[in-house]
């Protein structure tokens, strides 16, 4: 039982990162009609938002070492730390959590920029060429990306407050030997946070309401006079902040390097296609139901009767699922049954 426990809540963490990727490619695919494969560049930038605040933290200064005295020594201090003291070490401790505050207008404007400046150009072209420029421009932003940061992975530690474990089995009746790390339970609350604020801005918001109304007849909402363009080029930037927060609370999970957008983007592909293209709720679906899968695959007694499995187990659920159900889990239809 305590096995079972803690590989649905790794299952449920790694499918919160999913479902946040995947969130953002339907909701760029249900409104502009692009396949968008430089998403996962966005949580990669989101990531190295993170790590590029905590440089911005640290920025320090050469001071004299006064605990050697037999010669003049110097050592880093950071700024903040000579100038508001323990504040500033505490404020440097909160550099993932503040990295969101830093990731929002940065993400916005980004976004905003990629949909304007390429990827308005493609809305008329077939899905092959929207795939072909959006991964090149993913690999673009790699290469700059390791170009500036280096190829290694960059550690960025939770703050100190929520470094150790939970007792979850306490909560369950299981004993409390049963743990497991509190940012990765503060991960998954705030997937379900973003989450339902994305549903919630869609559902009950004019603005919301107007975007899922194009989203089915885009023709008919702009001849009542509403440019619906402008207000899908702001979902494409809301995408990318997803995306990009998506990124900057993982980063104390696994440490970022340049290449962490296109490890998550392909697997994110294929929650899209499983929760059905274009279908907001099917991809939060597929994005848990299949990190929870991936979770239990990976267990040394499932892979002692099937190895690999873990590796594979998302492609094989994919592959049974259009066999049977070409449009996905809750896909509309006609969407991916040609």
């Amino acid at each position: 039982m305590d096995a079972i426990l803690l590989q649905i809540l790794n299952g449920l963490d790694k499918g919160g990162a999913y479902a946040l990727i995947a969130l953002g490619l339907t909701l760029i695919f249900g409104t502009l009609g692009v396949v968008n494969f430089a998403h996962g560049a966005l949580f990669m930038l989101g990531a190295f938002c993170a790590v590029t605040m905590r440089k911005l933290l640290t920025l320090s200064a050469k001071v004299k070492d006064e605990s050697i005295t037999f010669f003049d020594a110097y050592k880093e201090v950071p700024y903040l730390e000579t100038w508001f003291g323990e504040t500033g070490t505490m404020i440097i401790d909160m550099a993932v959590p503040l990295s969101i505050l830093f990731a929002i207008p940065v993400m916005l404007i980004i976004g905003l920029i990629m949909e304007r400046g390429l990827i308005k150009h493609f809305y008329k072209r077939t899905h092959a060429e929207q795939i072909l420029v959006t991964f090149g421009l993913a690999i673009v932003l790699q290469e700059i990306v390791k170009a500036y940061f280096g190829a290694n992975p960059i550690p960025q530690p939770a703050p100190a407050l929520v470094s150790g474990s939970a007792p979850i089995g306490a909560l369950f009746g299981l004993g409390d030997a049963v743990v497991y790390p509190w940012w990765r339970l503060i991960y998954l609350a705030f997937s379900g946070l973003v989450i339902a604020a994305v549903f919630a801005f869609l559902q009950f918001t004019t603005f919301g309401m107007v975007v899922r109304a194009g989203m089915e007849d885009r023709d008919t909402v702009g001849l009542l006079g509403i440019n619906i363009q402008k207000r899908f080029t702001i979902v494409f930037g809301i995408a990318a902040v997803v995306a990009g927060l998506a990124g900057v609370m993982y980063t104390p999970i696994l440490p970022p390097d340049y290449h962490i957008g296109m490890d998550f983007l392909v697997l994110s592909f294929v929650v899209v296609v499983v929760g059905g293209m274009g279908s907001l709720g099917g991809a939060v679906a597929a994005g848990f139901l299949l990190g929870i899968l991936q979770s239990f695959a990976s267990m040394n007694e499932v892979k002692s009767i099937f190895p690999g499995i873990d590796q594979i187990i998302i492609y094989l659920v994919a592959v049974v699922i259009l066999l049977v159900r070409p449009r996905g889990l809750l896909g509309r239809k006609g969407v991916m049954e040609n």
